[in-house]
């Protein structure tokens, strides 16, 4: 176990001394600062426990370069890319300022940087709202499916995926009824429309990126394992952190405004979820608990209705990621009990 997460434990290490030397030289103090970035790694943690069980359902059918790609790489567009370098890309195409001035906005001017980042929040919420709810989609009405946690509901769901589009249909059905009914100014609904067109166009670029692998003599379910294993697993996974991403970044502002601090502990908290998905395969904890998967999918499908309604509604980060981590609890409880019932009739 150990072994899955020593860089994990090195990496919060190096962000705990980071985030002292930071609170020594400004007005924060020690101990606040070490509070505030073990706070945020938990939360981030929490938010996005759910990912890491579906990030190893994708890993695990991945070979050991693409895991490492995954684990190098991977984390450095997680937490650098999607955790430092995206919030300040967003302001600075709200405000119209260069990406330097941005960034000395948010170093000495915290307050105002976390007021143009929440000014974006509709966009990015509807952006990554979107596509989380067509991973969520697409599991349900996926007619492969064999295993059912919630049988009546996804039996039928599953029935329904022989049609090939209707995860998109409901996608945009959501969004349309959203933008029309939410009590919102024109201007935001067409931010929300706009952004969640773009969630449901990458989400379609990115699980259409198997035509690039196919090949006529070896099938479909060839062509899914070879796209697994390769660059479109990849990014899926990156996609998927990246929605994931938003909704912490956006709630750690919540808890302090400090940009370093904030990014300290994300980092920590990317890094935990990062390492828990390696062990998660390295255990064999899917083929474990059967229902795992499932849970974990409906924690990301309520994941995107929240990140939905908070467009316009507040909803406190903790229920966000109480709800997340209720769903798995339940599934390794179910799974506990499908297994003591085979063990019985065997």
């Amino acid at each position: 176990m150990f072994q899955d997460f020593k860089y994990s434990f090195l990496v919060t290490f190096l962000c705990v001394g980071v985030a002292i030397w930071w609170g020594a030289t400004t007005s924060m103090g020690i101990a606040t600062a070490i509070f505030l970035v073990l706070v945020l790694g938990i939360m981030e943690v929490s938010l996005s426990f759910d990912n890491a069980v579906v990030n190893a359902s994708v890993l695990k059918e991945m070979d050991e370069y693409w895991q490492k790609m995954f684990l190098t790489v991977g984390i450095l567009i997680a937490v650098f890319g999607m955790r430092l370098v995206f919030p300040i890309v967003i302001v600075a195409i709200a405000t119209g300022l260069g990406t330097f001035d941005v960034m000395q906005m948010a170093l000495n001017n915290p307050q105002e940087y976390s007021r143009h980042l929440m000014e974006s929040h509709a966009g990015i919420a509807a952006f990554g709202g979107m596509f989380l709810l067509l991973v969520f989609l697409s599991f349900m009405f996926d007619n492969e499916k064999e295993v059912h946690w919630l049988e009546v509901i996804e039996h039928k769901m599953s029935e329904l995926g022989k049609l090939d589009v209707i995860s998109i249909l409901i996608a945009l059905a959501t969004l349309f009824a959203l933008q029309a009914l939410l009590p919102i100014d024109d201007a935001t609904r067409l931010t929300i429309l706009i952004a969640g067109l773009g969630g449901v166009v990458l989400y379609i670029a990115v699980s259409s990126l198997d035509v690039f692998f196919e090949d006529k003599e070896e099938g479909d379910a060839a062509v899914k394992v070879v796209t697994r294993n390769g660059l479109a697993g990849f990014l899926y996974l990156e996609v998927l952190d990246a929605s994931f991403s938003f909704d912490g970044v956006i709630g750690a502002f919540a808890i302090t405004k400090d940009v370093v601090i904030i990014m300290l502990g994300l980092a920590i908290g990317a890094m935990f979820v990062r390492s828990l998905t390696v062990h998660l395969v390295h255990k064999g904890t899917l083929d474990e608990y059967i229902y795992l998967e499932h849970g974990a999918h409906y924690g990301i499908g309520a994941l995107a209705v929240i990140m939905l309604f908070s467009i316009h509604y507040h909803i406190p980060e903790v229920i966000t990621g109480l709800i997340g981590v209720t769903f798995i609890v339940l599934s390794i409880v179910s799974s506990l009990r499908y297994k003591k019932k085979q063990l019985a009739e065997a």
